[in-house]
């Protein structure tokens, strides 16, 4: 199996539930991450839909795909794809023409051996399809690191909370005695709608799942509009989406930050008075 640098890590953005950012999520840490000087590789584990290649706005240049390399149909020089805007930044999209069932434990190992060893990468960043199928189960199987990606809905914690099981039991590391890092990520969370009981809070959400809280990410128009012009949002000037995703990073990289944007904005005299 993969024998990878020690110093490199391997860190998959998974959930239980389809739609809860992770492809935003996993755009963004690793652009994060190549912005601050580490190596990094963003694969896409979604094979036959394939979206990270639009978010990080490469869909154009894709020749060559993931599935491609493994089955010896290409190098993996030929199928990465460097950022436009990060020299220390490579893409790996997926297919769109295949199966789920092109990925392979010894396929998935050779890539990831490569990019470890072979070609330097600090960090692998492989972002997860929801659920339990192939895809899933390969991202999952070789992380040192999990990012667990959630929306502060019953239905998507508690799905959550299924991948945290399947982490511990059928990953590598689970398979040598170890065990996988796990981060919690709240995306879409709202100060507001939390304060009219529509949301789960941020305490109610590490009472359930008991994981640690590496970020929370606020409700934002800023995340759309960014993936629709084909740009990690974590690029965008004056959003908070984009702050609080330098934080994510920032953890990851063992800084201490202050968790943001989880109250209520206090309105000024001007806004109580006049509205808005």
């Amino acid at each position: 199996m993969a024998t990878k640098n020690n110093a490199a890590k391997i860190i998959v953005v998974t959930s239980g539930k389809g739609g809860v950012g992770k492809t935003t999520t996993s755009a963004s840490i690793a652009t994060g991450l190549a912005l601050r000087g580490k190596k990094t590789c963003v694969i896409d584990f979604d094979v036959g839909l394939r979206n990270l290649d639009l978010i990080m706005g490469c869909e154009r240049r894709v020749v060559y795909d993931f599935v491609n390399v493994i089955q010896g149909e290409a190098s993996l020089h030929q199928a990465l794809i460097k950022d436009k805007h990060c020299d220390k930044l490579f893409v790996l999209p997926a297919s769109q023409t295949r199966d789920k069932e092109a990925l392979n434990k010894e396929g998935v190992a050779k890539v990831l051996n490569e990019l470890t060893q072979d070609m330097g990468f600090e960090y692998v960043i492989c972002d997860s399809p929801a659920g339990i199928e192939t895809g899933a189960l390969m991202a999952l199987y070789f992380a040192d690191e999990a990012i667990i990606t959630t929306n502060p809905e019953v239905s998507s914690v508690r799905d959550s909370d299924r991948i945290l099981g399947i982490l511990q039991s059928k990953s590598l590391k689970a398979e040598l005695g170890e065990s996988v890092k796990e981060h919690l990520l709240i995306t879409r969370y709202s100060p507001e709608r939390v304060e009219k009981g529509e949301m789960l809070s941020v305490d109610d959400i590490k009472d359930l799942l008991r994981i640690p809280l590496i970020g929370v990410i606020p409700e934002s128009k800023s995340i759309l509009q960014a993936s629709n012009s084909g740009e990690p949002v974590i690029h965008q000037a004056d959003s908070q989406a984009a702050e609080a995703y330098k934080d994510v990073v920032a953890r990851l990289l063992g800084e201490n930050r202050p968790l943001r944007f989880l109250d209520v904005p206090k309105k000024s005299f001007f806004q109580r008075v006049f509205g808005g």
